[in-house]
C-alpha cells in the first residue's frame, strides 16, 4: 500500500516580484535601517516615503501627489508597495499602469476616475439589531410550488444559532435562504443576520473546527459572546467605486428575460457623473452625521509618462478635489516628449503638474547592495546559493541589470538540480547566463547583425 504525506496548501504562497517587501524598514525615529523589511539601500527615498506615510495618517495629504523618479530597477514599485504595507490593509491601495487608460471600450478619463474612486475608502459604523452565532442547524422547509407542476419551492428555513450564553432557533424568510446560499454558509460557520434588512454576513469558521482538516484554508473565529439576539456595532469598509457599481447595476428580477438581459449587456459600462454626484451627496451627508468616516487611500500610477495631455489635465483637477486619494506616480524617463505632443518636459510630464508633486528620487544600486538584494530573493524563493555565486550574480547585475540577475536565479536552480545538486554554484549561473540575453546584449547583437533583420 502506497501512502503519501500531503502538505498543507495554506503554507505555500506564490512568490511574486516584490513578495519580500514587508514595509519601508524604518526605525522608531523614521530613519531608514540599511537592511530592513526586505529593503536594501535607498535610505533617503525610504525616509522621504516614511514622511509621506505620516502625512497620510494625519490626513494632511489632500490635493498633493508624489512622484517616484529614478532609473529602471531602482525600487520605485517596491517603495509604493512599502508605503501601502505601512498604511495597513484598512487603507485602500489601488495600483494601475499608465497604458491602462487606452481602452477601446471606456474613455481615458473614465478609467482614471474609476481608479480614483477605488482608492477612496468609506468606513461606515452602524448600531444594528442582529442575530449572531455559530450555525448548528440549517434545514430548508419545502412546499408544493404555487405555480403548479412537479417543482417544489422553499417556504421557510429553520436555522439554529449558538453563542457562549445559549442557543436560539429561528424561522427565516426564503429570501434570507438565498442570501445564506450566496454567502456559502454551512453548519459550523459563525454568521450574523441583520434583523431589519435580513442581510447575512459570514464572519468565518468556528474555531471548534480548527483541527478538522489540515488542508482547510479558512479563517477561524471564536464562538460569539452574549445572547444570540443583540445590538451590535457593525463596521463596513467599502470604496466609492463599490458604491458606484452597486447603484449602477439594474435591480432586475430573477426571471429568464432579466437574466438574459444581464448576460447580453456589454462587459464594461460607464458610470454616469450624475450617479457619482448623487452618491457623493449621500456620502457627505453620512460623514456630517458621523455615521461614516472617509479613508483616503493610495492610487499608484506606474509608467506615468504613458499618459497624454488629456489625462494630465484631468489629473490636475482631480488631485485638488475634496474626495481625492493620495496619488503616487512613478516613472523611469528623463527629459522626453509628453505623449501625443511635440513638447519636451522632465519625466514626460507637463510642468504645471510637476509643480504640484513632491518628487522622491531613487538611485542606482551599488555592487554590495545588489548582492544583498539577490541574497534576500534567493532566501524568499527558498534557493540555496553559495557566496561565490552571489558575487558572480552581482557582477552580472552591474553589467546588465538587477532584474536580469534576479531572473537567472530560478533557471540556475533547475540546472543545479538536474546536475544532482541542491545548491546553486557559479558553473550553473555561467550556463544559464550563456543561454539568456539581457536587454543591453540583445540591443548590441541587433546592431551587429542589423542586415539580417527586417526593419
Amino acid at each position: 500500500m502506497r501512502i503519501e504525506e500531503v502538505q498543507s496548501t495554506t503554507k505555500k504562497q506564490r512568490i511574486a516580484t516584490h513578495t519580500h517587501i514587508k514595509g519601508l524598514g524604518l526605525d522608531g525615529n523614521g530613519r531608514a535601517i540599511p537592511m530592513g523589511a526586505g529593503f536594501v539601500g535607498q535610505l533617503g527615498a525610504r525616509e522621504a516615503a516614511g514622511l509621506v506615510v505620516d502625512i497620510i495618517r494625519q490626513k494632511k495629504m489632500a490635493g498633493r501627489a508624489v512622484l517616484l523618479a529614478g532609473p529602471p530597477s531602482t525600487g520605485k514599485t517596491a517603495l509604493a508597495l512599502g508605503i501601502s504595507q505601512e498604511l495597513g490593509n484598512k487603507v485602500p491601495f489601488c495600483p494601475m499602469v499608465g497604458s491602462e487608460v487606452y481602452s477601446s471600450e471606456v474613455k481615458k478619463t473614465e478609467v482614471l476616475m474609476e481608479n480614483f474612486r477605488r482608492a477612496i475608502g468609506l468606513r461606515i459604523k452602524e448600531n444594528k439589531e442582529v442575530y449572531e452565532g455559530e450555525v448548528i442547524e440549517l434545514s430548508p422547509e419545502e412546499t408544493e410550488s404555487i405555480t403548479g407542476g412537479y417543482g417544489k419551492s422553499i417556504s421557510h428555513v429553520i436555522i439554529g444559532l449558538k453563542t457562549v450564553k445559549g442557543t436560539k432557533q429561528l424561522k427565516l424568510d426564503p429570501t434570507i435562504y438565498d442570501a445564506l446560499i450566496k454567502e456559502k454558509v454551512t453548519v459550523g460557520d459563525v454568521i450574523y443576520i441583520e434583523a431589519n434588512s435580513g442581510a447575512v454576513k459570514r464572519v468565518g469558521r468556528s474555531d471548534a473546527f480548527a483541527t478538522e482538516f489540515d488542508l482547510e484554508a479558512e479563517e477561524y473565529v471564536p464562538l460569539p459572546k452574549g445572547e444570540v439576539h443583540k445590538k451590535k456595532e457593525i463596521v463596513q469598509d467599502v470604496t466609492l467605486h463599490d458604491l458606484d457599481a452597486a447603484n449602477a447595476q439594474p435591480q432586475g428580477g430573477q426571471d429568464i428575460l432579466s437574466l438574459m438581459g444581464q448576460m447580453m449587456k456589454p462587459r464594461k459600462t460607464e458610470i454616469t457623473d450624475k450617479l457619482r454626484q448623487e452618491i457623493n451627496k449621500v456620502v457627505n451627508k453620512y460623514i456630517d452625521e458621523g455615521v461614516a468616516e472617509l479613508v483616503p487611500g493610495v492610487l499608484f500610477i506606474d509608467e506615468v509618462h504613458m499618459l497624454d495631455m488629456e489625462c494630465f489635465s484631468y489629473l490636475n483637477r482631480a488631485v485638488e478635489s475634496s474626495l481625492s486619494p493620495i496619488v503616487i506616480f512613478a516613472t523611469n524617463r528623463g527629459v522626453c516628449y509628453v505623449r501625443g505632443t511635440d513638447m519636451i518636459s522632465p519625466h514626460g510630464m507637463p510642468i504645471d503638474l510637476l509643480d504640484r508633486l513632491m518628487i522622491i528620487r531613487t538611485e542606482t544600486y551599488g555592487p554590495t547592495e545588489m548582492i544583498q538584494i539577490l541574497a534576500i530573493r534567493a532566501q524568499v524563493e527558498e534557493l540555496a546559493i553559495d557566496e561565490e555565486s552571489l558575487a558572480y550574480l552581482g557582477e552580472i547585475g552591474q553589467q546588465a541589470s538587477l532584474r536580469h540577475a534576479v531572473q537567472l536565479l530560478s533557471p540556475a536552480y533547475i540546472v543545479a538540480r538536474t546536475n544532482g545538486r541542491d545548491k546553486i554554484c557559479k558553473a550553473d549561473l555561467e550556463e544559464v547566463n550563456s543561454l539568456y540575453l539581457d536587454a543591453k546584449s540583445s540591443a548590441r547583437l541587433l546592431q551587429e547583425q542589423e542586415k539580417g533583420y527586417i526593419s
